[in-house]
């Protein structure tokens, strides 16, 4: 019994035994839900799906944060968040979690991509109205501030000025904007040593967390997706930068392997399973389009004392290329690499090939490698190209980021004669789980 990502996602029926079940993201909504809010999800791997938040649910899921929280001495502490693009619900969440354990942000800043782009006035107006009904009950609660991906000194300020006043801070953001947030730090001559950076977004590789610990600062990873929540928080005798504690009393998972569309591995990919009455989802078996390693072991960490024993390592997603906080579906990829490219400026589907690579500064970087024998005058028109056949937010956001170049090289064939549209340079942490 189970439902893979894309029968989840609603782009492909739920086929079983000679029986087909047309389904949609809907189909998954917990109907016992009463109070909540809607947000969406990023649509960077299909269309945006609208999650429901249930305010229940944020209460069950309390007493998980603050227990991850206090496990790492993080609970009473100076905090920013440095997320939330509206309508994405991840920075409006973190407050009105964190306000249920005692944990309001002081500033809150959004990362902004173009000035252009502004969110619908329905979700600056409900922002704003959640944020005066809490400042109406006494929850300092604040408004969003632009913070574009070029001013990481402005996080930085604040967190050394957190530091000179309270000694300790906390800065929740995805990896590389907590990178980015490090490297100006060491720019400025700022000690960053008392904070620490919470978050998730993409996998905390050891050359991104080694450059946020340059800084002096800690890292403290999370692990959610936008329809069951948090997952688990990390460990605080991490055996590396991506060690998770389950929080295996909201959500069961398993592992069973499946073939990488567009890929030549084959993975043990995580299947989940709601447990909370109070779930957004009712997931039975339902496939994340992750994988990783799975263990339960001894660590003496706080979080092993209230029973969270279950551990998950070297979290990766099969099916997307994930950098700066954002990610993209494989399929989506090759439909620009094989068909819009060709089509655009020669060559055939062989003459173009992605090739993901982290650099010694912690930021991954996508090479687009493009055949020499294909005649191309303006190698920034093919990354615009690229650019303009994803998602517009995903494109702007990775066009300021500067993400994707071009290299005039063939592309890399497999040992065994393949051409893989998506050639992800190897390391340790995306090697089979044992």
């Amino acid at each position: 019994v189970y439902v893979t990502f894309e029968e989840f996602k609603g782009s492909t029926p739920i086929a079983r035994h000679g029986q087909t079940f047309p389904t949609r993201p809907e189909a998954f909504n917990n109907p016992l839900l009463r109070r909540y809010y809607e947000a969406t999800t990023g649509g960077t791997t299909g269309p945006a799906i609208k999650i429901r938040s249930d305010l229940t649910h944020a209460a069950a899921r309390a007493p998980q944060m603050m227990v991850a929280y206090h496990a790492h001495g993080v609970l009473d502490v100076p905090t920013a968040l440095w997320r939330g693009v509206l309508p994405d619900n991840s920075g409006i969440s973190n407050i009105l979690r964190g306000a249920l354990i005692g944990q309001v942000p002081q500033r809150w800043f959004v990362p902004v991509i173009r000035r252009d782009v502004r969110p619908l006035l329905k979700y600056r107006l409900s922002t704003l109205y959640i944020i005066g009904l809490g400042r109406l009950h006494g929850l300092p609660i604040p408004l969003p501030e632009p913070v574009n991906l070029g001013q990481a000194d402005v996080v930085a300020r604040w967190a050394r000025a957190a530091l000179a006043a309270s000694g300790a801070c906390l800065i929740r953001c995805t990896v590389s904007l907590a990178v980015r947030v490090a490297l100006a730090a060491r720019e400025l001559g700022l000690n960053l040593t008392g904070a620490a950076f919470m978050g998730g977004g993409e996998p905390p590789t050891p050359a991104k967390v080694r450059e946020i610990l340059r800084s002096g600062a800690r890292w403290i990873p999370t692990y959610a997706f936008s329809e069951s929540g948090h997952v688990g928080f990390g460990c605080v005798h991490a055996a590396d930068g991506n060690d998770i504690h389950l929080f295996k009393d909201a959500l069961a998972l398993v592992q069973h392997e499946r073939q990488v569309p567009g890929w030549e591995i084959t993975v043990n990919a995580f299947h989940f399973t709601s447990l909370l009455p109070t779930a957004p989802k009712i997931l039975l078996n339902v496939e994340s389009d992750d994988y990783g390693i799975v263990e339960t072991r001894s660590c003496g960490c706080p979080l092993e004392a209230f029973g969270f024993t279950d551990h998950i390592r070297h979290i990766q997603s099969f099916r997307k290329l994930t950098t700066e906080g954002m990610t993209l579906s494989g399929s989506e990829m090759i439909r620009i690499l094989q068909e819009t490219l060709p089509a655009r400026f020669g060559g055939s589907p062989l003459d173009y090939q992605l090739l993901e690579e982290e650099e010694e500064d912690g930021f991954t970087r996508l090479n687009l490698l493009v055949h020499p024998r294909v005649a191309i005058s303006d190698e920034s028109a093919v990354v615009e190209a690229v650019l303009e056949g994803l998602h517009p937010r995903l494109g702007v956001y990775w066009r300021e980021a500067g993400t994707i170049r071009v290299k005039r090289i063939e592309p890399i064939w497999t040992g065994r004669g393949k051409l893989m549209p998506l050639n992800l340079k190897p390391r340790a942490s995306r090697e089979h789980p044992s």
